[in-house]
């Protein structure tokens, strides 16, 4: 069983890039790749099924720069990720992007083909939410690569050696090895990991939803946010303290992005120009609603996707999608009430756990699972770190995000002109709101009434029942209407 992290899956990854399924996916996909190659190819294939929704978005959602850039083997934060194919195609490279019917399954598949004077690869892979892949087919083998491991692929005889390996099995083709740490074995080819928190044989977790949860914490007691550093510490095989300190980088990465977003961000190639400036300059006026801390979120928000739309440094959390639902309503509320970025951290965790739970039992990705995968997740997480923040219980933290959540239901992803800017920051505002609501509400002592598991298992059959045309493929919806048509001309 794959056990979801809360920094593979649910808070991360650090990126550039409008959207974590296509940017941060492809470039995970493309480093392996180029990893079998040994970084030696001449010639690259990217061929997209016309069955899925990457043949309308692949280009202005960023999936062929994410491949350039882990072809390239640059990290996924690099200035240059903008122009991966120019500088590709310059070390002699060619290039070649196709659409093909090649009976792909999923709705988010990449087939890449690289070459060489000496070696071929075809890989087949699968983004699957958030930035997580799945490596499916290699060379026509079927395979199963998530990218948490060390992979070898031995042609021939294995080596009469104990290779200290997690898992071994025959493909038939090859013999696949996931290993913990790089093996230098004849004949072979290595993989190395992409995601930030490794995988181990026998790997066990102390929980893996609210119900098990509850019964771990029968005697400890523990709030949600330290039983998310049990879990993480146990899923990573980490200790305690630096679950803690990777969460505080990321909140320094995000206070960091706010505050680049509200002084202004400049991209040419984007439908909405900065919009975080305007809502500053406004906040005060006499012809301004004064919502308080609800207007200090909403420029949170805003501020975060106008740095994803500047192609600048954020967070998926739990997409680059909805980068700025979950952060915007937690540090927005601290930074408002001068809360300690200790606050900041532990509220950060808590709604990592909940995402930990939703990635378990749902998706994260628009493709299956419609805005609500998204935003709606978002809305969810965001509702338990305000809980956090304000010192609730665990009991509050999990019915806040379970009213969050049930609130999403139906919340169609349409994106105008195949770009993650509109309707997408209103849905980013729209969710903010909707947590600071539910927070609200349970501490004043309202019931969610569905247990938080229930809502998960309800949103994702929720989500697969929207019509492929309102599930981020540019085919419906907003999309469509004749002023989203003509955007889509513009920008394309």
């Amino acid at each position: 069983m794959y056990y979801p992290s809360i920094f593979n899956d649910a808070i991360g990854p650090v990126m550039r890039g409008a959207s974590s399924s296509h940017v941060a996916a492809a470039h995970r996909i493309g480093a392996m790749a180029c990893d079998y190659m040994d970084g030696d190819f001449q010639s690259v294939l990217i061929e997209y099924d016309p069955n899925g929704s990457l043949e309308p978005t692949h280009d202005s959602q960023g999936s062929d720069m994410g491949l350039f850039t882990g072809l390239m083997g640059w990290p996924i934060i690099d200035e240059r990720m903008v122009e991966s194919r120019r500088f590709l195609e310059e070390t002699g490279v060619s290039v070649d992007i196709r659409i093909t019917d090649y009976g792909a399954t999923h709705e988010n598949t990449y087939k890449l083909s690289l070459e060489n004077e000496t070696h071929k690869l075809c890989m087949i892979a699968i983004s699957i939410g958030g930035g997580m892949i799945e490596v499916i087919e290699i060379n026509g083998t079927t395979v199963s690569m998530f990218g948490d491991y060390h992979e070898t692929l031995v042609f021939g005889d294995l080596p009469d050696q104990d290779l200290n390996a997690e898992y071994v099995f025959d493909r038939g083709a090859f013999t696949q090895i996931k290993s913990s740490h790089p093996l230098k074995l004849a004949n072979s080819r290595t993989i190395a990991p992409v995601l930030p928190i490794g995988a181990r044989k026998d790997l066990v977790v102390p929980f893996i939803d609210t119900q098990s949860m509850l019964a771990y914490n029968v005697e400890k007691n523990l709030p949600l946010w330290e039983l998310a550093v049990h879990y993480e510490s146990q899923r990573g095989d980490i200790p305690p303290v630096e679950v803690f300190e990777k969460m505080r980088e990321i909140v320094r990465i995000l206070d960091h992005s706010i505050e680049q977003g509200i002084a202004g961000t400049k991209y040419e190639d984007r439908i909405y120009p900065a919009q975080a400036p305007k809502f500053k300059e406004k906040t005060g006026a006499n012809n301004f609603l004064n919502l308080g801390v609800h207007n200090d979120v909403i420029l949170a928000v805003t501020a975060l996707m106008d740095v994803k739309s500047a192609m600048g440094v954020i967070v998926a959390a739990p997409t680059a999608g909805s980068c700025g639902t979950l952060p915007g309503t937690c540090l927005g509320v601290a930074n408002a009430l001068n809360m300690s970025e200790d606050q900041k951290v532990k509220a950060m965790l808590a709604a990592g756990l909940i995402g930990v739970f939703i990635a378990h039992m749902a998706t994260f990705s628009a493709e299956i699972g419609g805005c609500q995968a998204e935003t709606g997740s978002g809305s969810g997480m965001a509702a338990a770190a305000l809980i956090t923040l304000f010192d609730g219980t665990v009991d509050q933290a999990i019915s806040a995000a379970s009213m969050a959540l049930q609130n999403t239901f139906g919340l169609v992803c349409d994106p105008v002109a195949n770009r993650v800017e509109a309707p997408c920051l209103g849905k980013n505002v729209l969710m903010a709101g909707n947590a600071l609501s539910a927070a609200n509400m349970v501490l004043a002592g309202f019931e969610a009434l569905i247990p938080l598991d229930e809502v998960i298992v309800a949103m994702h059959k929720v989500g697969q029942a929207i019509p492929c045309e309102l599930r981020c493929t540019g085919k419906g919806g907003l999309a469509m209407t004749p002023t989203g048509q003509e955007l889509f001309k513009k920008f394309n």
